[in-house]
């Protein structure tokens, strides 16, 4: 199993692409003496030893639950169902009844007023642990507030109506497990690990004295996982199949610079086409798929050309390469950044590449539209409490290229298309993204219509009455 211990700070990732923030450099310093192993073995344990009572913070109910008087949002079909019931037992749907024939004699009925029933929402792009831990708190350095930290915007992460997270870098391993055991209430989780990349690409964290490598010792930013450094075929294999071997399921490989990177500038190319390569023929043969962070055209068609399963990012492609995209049948996943709202504070030449980010996303959401690439949407927010709730408008944000209900598929059915791409790496194994027989009981109940007025979702905690994940309440003002 893994534990974070010394791990932590390696995930404040700057907006647009994930990145580390530079002052993560002095965290790293700080938090280099404290044992991988020793921090959170006791909570891990508990969250894996056989015979453990299982620790729940979601509402203890019965086994069978109605939903009734509620209009339905199957996920798919992109309308909605008047006059249904939804009858969830364990932690499955069990059907969708158009009927509303009398509940079961041992069911909870919830009354929903009219209210709208959806899939639970996913997040195909989003940091798990530092989604919410401010700067000031990792420059403390205290691992045991980081967790603290973390553990309390897993809860709102869920609060907000996402159920499920891809998570595309950081040592998400032990607080997955924590989270699945009922330890700690939080979204499903689909961890990739460390980030690979070069030296000198995006993620290469090194500090000065750290440079040059000495013979085959480990960087304190790859030994807390923030990530994974490797220069040559050999490497990229061994450092895929680490993650693989922690439970990853799916890799996510740096392809080009990112925006807060502060030596790997935005325009920059690192993997070769034959190490990309290398690295994707290891998760197919552990039956999984990369994600190739990438932003330039250059970058894309690399990673296209080696057979990359899904881009991230992509804000800078051309009209050719976004063709290409589609040709190749890979999926786009990518993030409506806008406006400075929707990051942390930035300044330098990451202020100048999140401006680059604002000008490329209504193109590469054109060329998406346009093409009919398949598209997931993401959130990648990080580094701030403050900035968290802003989860929700960046889904609205895509008002500006999709009808509504275009929105909420991608965010469910189509977000959990992508997920399933992991295949037997699969951590959750069925039907997520959809209301339908046999489905995760993954729902959430919208005081209102946000098919009418999406900018309902942006206000969780006022207009989603119920939050359900895997048949457990977290959430019921009805």
């Amino acid at each position: 199993m893994q534990n974070y211990g010394e791990k932590y700070s390696h995930l404040v990732h700057g907006s647009g692409c994930g990145c580390l923030h530079p002052s993560l450099q002095i965290v790293s310093r700080r938090l280099e003496t404290l044992s991988r192993r020793g921090f959170l073995a006791g909570i891990g344990a508990a969250a894996v030893s056989a015979g453990s009572p299982k620790i729940s913070f979601a509402q203890a109910g019965a086994s069978k639950i109605v939903f009734r008087e509620v209009r339905v949002f199957d996920g798919k079909s992109g309308v909605i169902q008047d006059g249904a019931q939804v009858l969830v037992e364990e932690n499955r749907i069990k059907a969708v009844d158009a009927t509303n024939s009398p509940a079961p004699a041992d069911a909870t009925v919830i009354n929903c007023r009219n209210g709208v029933l959806l899939p639970g929402l996913i997040d195909a792009h989003w940091h798990t642990i530092f989604a919410g831990v401010p700067l000031n708190i990792l420059m403390a350095g205290d691992p045991g507030i980081i967790f603290a930290a973390a553990t309390a915007e897993a809860e709102r992460t869920l609060l907000r109506g996402f159920t499920t997270v891809r998570d595309l870098g950081g040592p998400a391993f032990s607080f997955k497990q924590a989270v699945d055991s009922g330890i700690i209430p939080g979204p499903r989780i689909y961890p990739s690990g460390a980030m690979i990349t070069t030296s000198g690409g995006h993620g290469d964290l090194r500090l000065p004295t750290e440079i040059p490598r000495d013979g085959a010792r480990l960087s304190s930013s790859e030994l807390m996982g923030a990530s994974a450094i490797v220069d040559s075929i050999g490497d990229i294999k061994m450092r895929a199949r680490e993650q693989l071997l922690q439970g990853a399921s799916q890799i996510k490989i740096v392809g080009s610079g990112g925006v807060s990177s502060p030596r790997s500038p935005l325009d920059m190319t690192t993997f070769s086409e034959e190490e990309l390569r290398a690295a994707i023929t290891v998760a197919q043969d552990w039956n999984t798929y990369v994600a190739v962070h990438a932003y330039t055209p250059r970058a894309v068609q690399r990673a296209l050309a080696a057979g990359a399963t899904c881009i991230e990012h992509a804000h800078l492609v051309d009209e050719e390469t976004a063709r290409m995209i589609a040709d190749k049948g890979a999926w786009l996943s990518t993030q409506p950044f806008l406006t400075l709202d929707d990051t942390a504070s930035l300044s330098g030449p990451a202020l100048e590449r999140i401006q680059q980010l604002f000008v490329g996303t209504p193109r590469i959401y054109e060329f998406a539209r346009k093409y009919g690439i398949k598209t997931a949407w993401g959130s990648d927010l990080l580094f701030s409490p403050e900035l968290g709730p802003r989860q929700n408008f960046m889904l609205t944000h895509l008002s500006n290229w999709y009808k509504t209900a275009e929105i909420l598929q991608m965010a469910t059915s189509g977000n959990a298309e992508l997920m399933a791409l992991s295949s037997f790496r699969n951590p959750y194994p069925g039907k997520l993204g959809v209301i339908e027989a046999d489905a995760f009981a993954d729902l959430i109940v919208v005081d209102g219509n946000p098919l009418d007025d999406i900018g309902l979702l942006e206000d969780p905690g006022k207009n989603l009455s119920v939050i359900m994940k895997d048949g457990r309440i977290h959430k019921n003002t009805l």
